[in-house]
């Protein structure tokens, strides 16, 4: 328990893949808390950009129960001299690095704590810090014991200038749905969307578009998604991870001709 938060659960944020580095975590969290479920969220994020997985993550936790602790790990700079984090956000608790990837989920939180992490274990390999730091700090929040803890003002986070919404693909699904990092609700219902040389129209849900017709709409974490009908998007747009794209109702000056 942290800051009179009683965790009910923790859920796995990575951009780790398959391979054995899931299960070692898992292994340190069942050691430390094996009373408490772990929940495996996600873990193909696009590797090495938290610029793209900060967008994602609050629209990930939005719809989840509260009493969550998050350890969220897409760190790059591994072993260097960022920091670790602890947020307490609208009763959850949030760890990872401080590279920018907890910045939004501080950011829209009106209530947000930010404490920098001023402890660290002995032994730890340098190159798995999620496993031997961030799993060890979560573990402990969760029996009540928490390390040393540093408070710290949200503007001094690393990615706390960056923009409330990024008008970029952040994640690619397994149907080869692009999710944006902007909210739909921003977006009037009768906007449409320039991928392209395709004017885009918005629908409710895949029935209401035919079989390969492209379309964007607002999927079931709030955010606008680009799809295809029985096809994937990705393969058909020729978009990844990380690629600009013109937000809903705005036309580029290359689009406009």
């Amino acid at each position: 328990m942290s800051g009179g938060i009683r965790v009910k659960r923790i859920v796995l944020v990575t951009d780790f893949g398959a391979g054995l580095y899931v299960g070692q975590v898992v292994a340190r969290l069942n050691d430390g808390v094996p009373e408490l479920p772990i929940i495996d969220l996600v873990h193909d994020l696009p590797p090495f950009r938290p610029d793209l997985a900060a967008y994602l993550l609050p629209a990930m936790a939005r719809d989840l129960p509260r009493g969550t602790l998050y350890l969220c790990v897409v760190d790059p700079g591994v072993g260097g001299d960022r920091r670790g984090l602890v947020l307490e956000v609208d009763g959850d608790l949030f760890v990872g690095p401080d590279n920018g990837l907890l910045s939004r989920v501080a950011r829209r939180s009106t209530g947000a704590r930010v404490r920098w992490i001023d402890w660290q274990p002995p032994g730890q390999s340098p190159s798995f810090q999620g496993r031997d730091w961030f799993a060890r700090v979560a573990a402990a929040l969760c029996r009540g014991e928490p390390p040393a803890l540093r408070e710290i003002a949200i503007n001094r986070l690393s990615g706390a200038d960056w923009p409330d919404a990024l008008p970029a693909v952040v994640y690619v699904d397994a149907y080869g749905n692009l999710m944006c990092g902007l909210q739909a609700a921003r977006f009037p219902a009768d906007a449409r969307m320039q991928v392209g040389d395709r004017s885009l129209r918005r629908v409710r849900t895949f029935c209401e578009a035919l079989p390969g017709e492209a379309f964007w709409y607002e999927n079931a974490l709030g955010l606008v998604e680009i799809a295809v009908n029985q096809g994937r998007a990705d393969r058909v747009l020729g978009l990844v991870p990380g690629d600009r794209v013109v937000p809903p109702g705005a036309v580029s000056a290359d689009s406009a001709g």
